[in-house]
């Protein structure tokens, strides 16, 4: 039976039933006009959403409270959670599901990966008295003893009988202060206390003049019976997968792969506590310590106290557990800006990392705000929880190694945060063409410790002053994105160490009382690193300023001449940043006209398109496919690790390494290593130049 509609007062007419070839065709059309909606939003739609991006970012900052920050961190410290172990697999799952009560798009990625732990270890100290002491290897009390044994990750097992030695922080410099003093480190178990150099390079070092087992110490003030736990490997992702994603059922090296075995060092090595380290050298006799160490009064030995000393340890495969939350773009989803912390901690890591995570789900539950009152991002924001970071960066780079071709083309910038607060004052590091959006986020933030004052005038307000940092070291999960795929990267934290790093002392009660009692650090590390991001994701055109680069590059180029002083030609550098400085220069000019065009008009849309891209691309210039000699790894040729870690270039590790090591070359071979760093340099800075500019040559 038809049924009846009414048209108007007093008439009426019979509507047809509708047959099935019109019922698809109008289903087809709204199929086509959703998808054209959601893929091609409507002109009004995204001016509307460009001009509101301010307004969305003050809700953001303004929608803030620390006890948010405090209630996550309680909840993220209950447990240790080494990774690879059941507790870690819990805070896997608070992550994931902190992000699915949010309503956002979640996905995880999984890889196998070994990881080391430890099984037994002892320490006695035999004195010329002839009393023995065993020293205590903890560093937990009967409440925290859930928390793993003091260890270096991947140090072999092994054990050794024989004399103390104490070699300072255990740097080339030290040990020619000991030569000098006719002391031999060969054949003894050599202490040293933590500086600069990276753990594993200290135990190379002392591997290298013959020592057989060494132990580190670190100088905490007021924790003085911590234990610093930490990784000696060398490199960073899965030993068992160099270069490739340790996957379920993908290529795995065997563990005695010379490529693997190369990553480990030689000798047995341990953390030891301050309050250990000093009743060991206390006891030692021999020469005095050298007057340039300023440590005060004692002796380095050898001896005459002798080390007994076993650790024992194994290795194992497991699964980690990368996190994901997705917030679509709006206009450009295939454009990525990624904001990542890391998960995993050797103790509570009330520190590092969870201060990081804490502002993570945070800047999560503010977005997720944002959303129910309309925003949408222009481009899309992943919030990225990496696992085993610990270990060496290790769920970052196996994530980055299997995403590395998407990557490429559509990452515009990767934030990390790892320890948000160690304490008082802020930090930052970055790549320089982000250096003028830093500026301007941090005069939108309040600072923490001042009544009146933004983060930017409290950072100026220094005895350095303003001061961004680059990022060439190894040192946390910005490494894979920015030294092996090229992309734009920054470092945020606030304080610049603390004395409970990776001990069992890294507790929320430590945070609540030294750390950040009021949590209003971690308000505005998150402020910080939100806002960077909403700008990456939401300004038409990529805050991007690569004269910062140029004005950079030439600052290196200067520090060049002065070591170099003409022995090699700098002119490759000089034309190449100069080539740089004009692309950079016309493309600011471009970016400004374009800013002036709040037309959505396609050509206009299609111009800002074009010239984001450059952009984002120029930084992948930097790379070079052969990477640093002998690290391959490492593709970015003005940041990233020099081999030799007491160089005191923090740029051009390629130029940095060849001047390092032509110490063994004739002089006509030292040129030629140097003069073909420096082409190859100069090449990359072309490269950027050229994407940046965006046409053939």
């Amino acid at each position: 039976m038809a049924e009846a509609a009414f048209s108007k007062p007093g008439t009426f007419f019979f509507t047809p039933k509708p047959s099935p070839l019109s019922t698809f065709l109008l289903v087809l059309i709204l199929c086509i006009l959703g998808f054209y909606t959601l893929h091609y939003p409507h002109p009004t739609l995204l001016q509307s959403n460009s001009q509101n991006a301010p307004r969305f970012r003050q809700i953001f900052l303004s929608s803030a409270t620390n006890y948010t920050f405090a209630s996550y961190l309680r909840a993220l410290t209950q447990h240790p959670h080494l990774a690879g172990t059941k507790p870690s697999l819990d805070t896997t799952h608070y992550v994931l599901s902190h992000f699915k009560d949010l309503g956002l798009e979640t996905r995880t990625a999984q890889y196998r990966a070994l990881l080391s732990y430890p099984v037994h270890s002892s320490l006695s100290a035999h004195f010329s008295d002839g009393t023995v002491l065993d020293l205590p290897l903890t560093d937990f009390t009967q409440a925290t003893r859930d928390v793993v044994l003091p260890y270096h990750a991947y140090s072999p097992s092994g054990s050794a009988y024989a004399k103390a030695v104490f070699v300072n922080y255990g740097t080339d410099d030290d040990y020619r202060a000991l030569g000098l003093l006719g002391v031999n480190v060969s054949g003894c178990v050599v202490i040293a206390r933590k500086g600069d150099l990276p753990r594993g390079v200290v135990v190379q070092k002392a591997e290298a003049h013959g020592a057989v087992a060494m132990l580190l110490y670190a100088e905490g003030d007021g924790f003085r019976k911590g234990f610093e736990r930490g990784t000696v490997m060398k490199g960073v992702g899965d030993p068992l997968s160099p270069g490739w994603a340790g996957v379920d059922g993908g290529e795995s090296l065997d563990l005695e792969d010379t490529e693997v075995l190369k990553r480990f060092p030689k000798i047995p090595s341990m953390p030891l506590s301050a309050e250990a380290a000093e009743v060991i050298l206390g006891s030692l006799g021999g020469a005095p310590f050298p007057s340039e160490w300023r440590i005060g009064i004692g002796h380095v030995g050898p001896g005459p106290t002798i080390l007994n000393f076993t650790y024992q340890g194994e290795k194992r495969v497991v699964t980690i557990h990368n996190v994901f939350a997705v917030i679509r773009g709006l206009e450009e989803p295939d454009r990525h800006v990624l904001l990542g912390n890391h998960r995993d901690a050797w103790t509570y890591g009330a520190v590092d990392p969870n201060s990081g995570t804490a502002a993570l789900l945070d800047i999560a539950r503010r977005y997720a705000l944002l959303m129910r009152l309309g925003w949408q991002p222009r481009r899309t924001i992943i919030l990225c929880s990496w696992d085993a970071e610990e270990f060496g960066m290790i769920g970052s780079t196996e994530w980055v190694e299997q995403n590395l071709m998407n990557l490429g083309p559509k990452a515009v910038a990767y934030l990390n945060v790892d320890c948000a607060v160690q304490g008082p004052g802020f930090f930052v590091g970055a790549t320089p063409q982000l250096d003028n959006l830093l500026h301007e986020v941090t005069k939108k933030v309040k600072d923490p410790d001042s009544e009146d004052a933004t983060v930017y005038e409290r950072w100026a307000a220094t005895n350095i002053g303003i001061h961004i940092q680059r990022l060439s070291g190894v040192d946390s999960d910005f490494a894979p994105f920015l030294q092996h795929a090229g992309v734009p990267s920054v470092d945020l934290y606030y304080g610049r160490d603390f004395p409970v790093y990776h001990t069992a002392f890294d507790s929320y009660n430590w945070m609540t009382n030294y750390g950040d009692p009021l949590f209003q650090r971690h308000v505005a590390v998150a402020g910080i690193w939100g806002t960077l991001a909403l700008h990456l994701a939401d300004d038409s055109i990529l805050p991007f300023n690569y004269l910062s680069y140029a004005d950079q590059l030439q600052g290196y180029k200067n520090i060049l001449s002065n070591i170099l002083n003409g022995s090699v030609s700098l002119h490759p550098l000089t034309t190449s940043i100069q080539e740089l400085a004009s692309s950079a220069k016309e493309a600011e000019n471009e970016a400004k006209i374009l800013q002036k065009q709040e037309t959505t008009d396609d050509s206009v849309v299609l111009k800002k398109r074009a010239l984001n891209d450059r952009l984002m691309h120029a930084e992948r210039g930097f790379l070079d496919a052969d990477g640093l000699q002998g690290r391959q790894w490492f593709k970015h040729l003005i940041y990233g690790p020099p081999s030799d870690y007491e160089s005191k270039l923090v740029f051009f590790p390629g130029v940095a390494d060849a001047i390092s090591g032509s110490a063994r070359m004739s002089r006509k071979e030292r040129k030629a290593a140097i003069q073909h760093e420096i082409w190859r340099a100069a090449r990359a800075i072309q490269r950027a130049a050229r994407a940046l500019k965006g046409e053939f040559t």
